[in-house]
């Protein structure tokens, strides 16, 4: 059986325009960005003599608009484009359509019509930071919309009536070439001892996907007159906020604390399991999570991949993470540590590819809706909106 055709549609209240699009989710290969298309339905009757815009924006929110910080609302669109659908500028017939997009203006007829937009390489991917608990209103994430409306003008005032907004996302996948797998190692030298301790930590490889074990190997050769009395192996995720300035954030997502020993003259070589996962993590505040839209579960944020020779003070939120083995070694003088880091990546694999030949012809159509991470308030729909307001 063909998997289904979902189209996903959204219709302003008062009618006048309504968007359809055959996906949700757009993919940074880092040499380049899927574009965004859809096809926009207006109806001259409601339009009244108005236009019809469409706009794609990538917007860096903290904080709800309401919010106030020193009497301020942090929001700032890192990318914004708008163009005008209708009356179109150009013959349908001139531009070139997607399958998907040609398979909806035979549908939905004469008052439809393509948009597309290219995202420019440079730009985030979705992701947030966990709200706390009992916190509300939107918080810090970079997160991409759609927006169609109908007005005078571009600049003119919009009734929210009159505008239709959809929540898209921008998602990386893990890389298919292999990186080598990480493998670090230190020698420790101590006062009053004359042989040093020596620790190797490794992983199987560079790459993990989210929900996968990740197996830690750990080797000592103690020759020291020290005793190793624990040991920690942690996943940390480091979220760097970039933007007007760079606040760091880093959060141990799983934590393995062994009570291992390993006495003076000792050795041992030891696999440790992790699992970094969300479930396990919920009620923390400051947690970099994947944008997540409709109904659907989130995860803990992927790895970012920087395009070489982007500007990094343009990206928003860059996410990284790293394995930390810690040693605790006792000693007259008190306890010290010994410590390594191995950087790897978490990310989904790249799912497989239906291509659109074996899609059903007949297409079905799904309200597209947003969510919100817990504890986010939905947007009230009535009042005016200028077309800058997302």
């Amino acid at each position: 059986m063909s998997p289904k055709h979902i189209v996903f549609k959204k219709i302003s209240k008062d009618k006048s325009v309504g968007v359809y699009m055959g996906k949700r989710d757009f993919v940074d290969h880092v040499d380049s960005v899927d574009p965004v298309d859809g096809v926009l339905l207006v109806d001259p009757e409601q339009l009244k003599g108005k236009k019809a815009y469409a706009t794609l924006s990538c917007t860096f929110r903290y904080g709800g608009d309401d919010m106030d910080v020193l009497g301020i609302a942090f929001r700032r669109e890192i990318y914004v484009s708008t163009r005008q659908i209708y009356p179109p500028l150009q013959d349908k017939e001139q531009g070139i359509l997607t399958k998907v997009q040609d398979k909806l203006l035979r549908k939905l007829g004469v008052n439809a019509y393509p948009f597309f937009f290219e995202l420019p390489d440079n730009l985030p991917c979705s992701v947030g930071l966990q709200p706390a608990p009992k916190d509300v209103g939107k918080h810090c994430a970079v997160e991409f919309e759609v927006k169609a409306f109908c007005a005078e003008s571009q600049d003119a005032k919009v009734r929210k009536r009159s505008s239709v907004r959809l929540m898209i996302r921008k998602v990386q996948y893990a890389p298919e070439s292999l990186g080598l797998a990480p493998c670090v190692e230190t020698t420790r030298d101590f006062l009053m001892s004359d042989k040093p301790l020596h620790m190797e930590a490794s992983l199987q490889k560079q790459t993990y996907y989210h929900g996968e074990p990740i197996n830690v190997r750990v080797k000592i050769n103690n020759d020291s007159n020290k005793n190793v009395r624990n040991i920690i192996i942690s996943v940390e995720q480091i979220a760097n906020v970039v933007l007007y300035s760079s606040d760091s954030y880093m959060k141990a997502v799983a934590i393995e604390d062994s009570g291992d020993s390993v006495d003076s003259g000792a050795k041992l070589d030891k696999v440790y399991t992790l699992l970094p996962l969300l479930a396990n993590n919920r009620e923390r505040r400051g947690i970099a999570l994947d944008g997540k839209l409709k109904h659907e579960d989130t995860n803990l944020a992927s790895s970012s991949i920087i395009k070489e020779g982007v500007l990094k003070e343009v990206l928003g939120i860059m996410v990284s993470y790293r394995i930390v083995v810690k040693l605790i070694v006792g000693g007259i003088m008190g306890s010290s540590e010994v410590g390594v880091e191995l950087p790897f990546q978490l990310m989904h694999p790249k799912p497989d590819t239906v291509k659109e030949s074996e899609l059903e012809d007949e297409m079905v159509f799904e309200e597209f809706k947003r969510t919100y991470l817990k504890g986010m308030a939905e947007d009230e729909d009535e009042g005016n909106v200028s077309p800058g307001e997302h």
